[in-house]
């Protein structure tokens, strides 16, 4: 394997005043923003009647130009361009309603260039609400298949690329010299992209949105945590998966899995070891809940010892070696700083093996994005080795680069955004490979902690925990479920979700379902009934 990144060209041009320059704009930004009036707080008037598609060619707002605004019929949306997030399939453009596309693009600074999408569906089939939607990795492109998803469920949709136009796996390399653009990536842009769907659909229905939610997963995870945080106003409800928002710890820690997996070629772990380990840690924990489905309900119960894989004689495809022994314990420990023992970030949980190839593999698919955080933004390397990384070095560069100050989402702080009835549904698979889920836990219980305990906490934010779900979708366990229905339900109602039904599907079917509980509780079989129906379940602490 090339035990060196290399970064583009492009990069090595860098001067340290990169770094200096982002955090100057970031505190102009950030001062613009904490003095300036919501879309929430401060909504435009609505028009004195409805608007049609093309007349919203000529709408007018501040730093921002229509590009494009047509009516699209059922079904007729092509994607005018590669769009692998979220989209598996083209089945959700082909059962997308009817519609208005309403294209900008924004320019809320001297180098911004935010391209956004406003999708509204006719008024008859409106729900009257405004659904914002993710972006994954670096973003750069325009979600068009969640976008379908929400104007399906009858949502006006909205997206936006984040201020930069690139290609799946591409890195940073659209903020090299332009600070005003991680600005955009990091922050402003969704909140941009929001006070504009707002006046939009104002101007196209002649009324204001009664709601204003978001969702998304990983990289969407950490806008909407980012967005809670910074625009508390923005929305009335956020779905949160798989959250990505401790940029330095969860990319730390997967730089630092990549190096300790291929640092050493005695220790390296094909991946047809995956299974082995696997299954040695189900059938040590799968049971803990109450039944043997494959599926470990709460992996935090799960203190699985490698050494029982130990080859008794020499190297095997069944057993592992001694130094392989020390890199699985180490992946599931997460770093440390060898010279104070403390952790710098959580690893991965048992039953989350299957998916180690994300990071540990051959051509590790998870690592690039963490290794262009560090080379291209930490320290403006296009030659930084991964295989370097040091962990009581470079998580502490990282906290104070760049990343650190401006990416990361990490303030517990959330009274502002539940002081307006906001509420804050998380959710992150237990098998998740590129995100510890523990990441989650930990966010969500200095948010407890932070707003004054559980009794001032439970009625604005919840946790689910997904078994067997790995990154934002997939694997064993159940991943299917309507968390955009729950928080929509929440919000109306303002009693919190204790139970969520999710289902498994295989070739188009749901073959399991299971509950979802929320944190700290955990299903638990009942005794009786089908181990595949979520009746079965009940919730409890443990």
């Amino acid at each position: 394997m090339n035990r060196r990144i290399i970064l583009r060209a492009s990069v090595a041009i860098v001067s340290c005043t990169l770094g200096l320059a982002i955090l100057m704009a970031a505190s102009r930004a950030t001062s613009e923003s904490a003095t300036a009036p919501s879309a929430k707080s401060a909504p435009a008037p609505p028009a004195a009647a409805e608007s049609s598609c093309e007349s919203l060619s000529t709408f007018a707002s501040p730093h921002t130009t229509i590009t494009s605004a047509q009516n699209v019929a059922a079904g007729a949306f092509t994607p005018p361009q590669a769009n692998p997030a979220g989209a598996q399939a083209q089945s959700p453009f082909k059962g997308a309603p009817e519609f208005c596309r309403v294209a900008a693009t924004l320019k809320p600074s001297h180098d911004s260039d935010i391209k956004i999408e406003v999708w509204m569906p006719p008024k008859a089939s409106w729900n009257g609400k405004l659904k914002s939607v993710g972006n994954g990795g670096w973003a750069g492109t325009i979600n068009y298949a969640e976008l379908a998803n929400a104007l399906s469920q009858g949502y006006a949709a909205a997206n936006t690329d984040t201020g930069h136009t690139s290609k799946p796996g591409e890195g940073p390399d659209f903020a090299v010299g332009h600070p005003e653009k991680l600005i955009d990536f990091s922050y402003r842009a969704l909140h941009e992209m929001t006070s504009t769907a707002k006046l939009l659909v104002a101007a196209y229905y002649a009324k204001n949105p009664t709601r204003s939610y978001y969702a998304g997963c990983s990289t969407g995870g950490r806008q909407g945590l980012t967005a809670v945080q910074r625009f508390p106003n923005d929305y009335d409800g956020v779905l949160n998966g798989d959250p990505n928002n401790d940029v330095v710890r969860v990319q730390g820690m997967q730089v630092w899995t990549a190096k300790i997996s291929h640092g050493d070629p005695s220790a390296y772990i094909p991946p047809e070891k995956y299974v082995v380990i696997h299954q040695a840690v189900l059938q040590q924990c799968d049971a803990l809940d109450g039944v043997k489905d494959g599926l470990i309900e709460d992996p935090t119960r799960c203190h699985f010892d490698p050494q029982v894989l130990e080859c008794k004689g020499p190297d095997a495809p069944s057993c592992l070696t001694p130094a392989q022994v020390k890199v699985v314990r180490e992946i599931y420990a997460g770093p440390i700083d060898e010279r104070t023992g403390k952790s710098m970030a959580p690893g991965l949980m048992p039953g989350s093996e299957l998916g180690w190839a994300m990071l540990s593999g051959p051509k590790p698919g998870g690592l690039p994005l963490a290794a262009d955080t560090f080379g291209t933004l930490v320290y403006q390397n296009p030659h930084w080795d991964y295989l370097a990384f040091d962990p009581a070095r470079d998580f502490e560069a990282a906290r104070n680069s760049i990343v650190g100050k401006m990416m990361n989402a990490v303030n517990s702080d959330l009274r502002p955004f539940f002081a307006h009835g906001g509420k804050l549904l998380m959710y992150h698979g237990w098998n998740d490979p590129a995100i510890s889920p523990l990441m989650s836990v930990q966010y969500y219980e200095s948010v407890v902690e932070t707003v004054g305990g559980e009794s001032k906490s439970t009625g604005s934010i919840r946790l689910f925990m997904l078994p067997g779900m790995n990154h934002c979708r997939g694997g064993d366990g159940p991943d299917t479920f309507d968390g955009i229905g729950a928080v929509d339900r929440w919000v109306e109602t303002g009693k919190p979700p204790d139970r969520i039904v999710a289902s498994h599907i295989k070739d188009g079917v749901a073959d399991r379902t299971r509950p979802l509980c929320p944190y700290p509780q955990v299903a638990h079989y009942v005794g009786s009934g089908s181990t595949d129906d979520a009746a079965s379940f009940a919730c409890s602490t443990p």
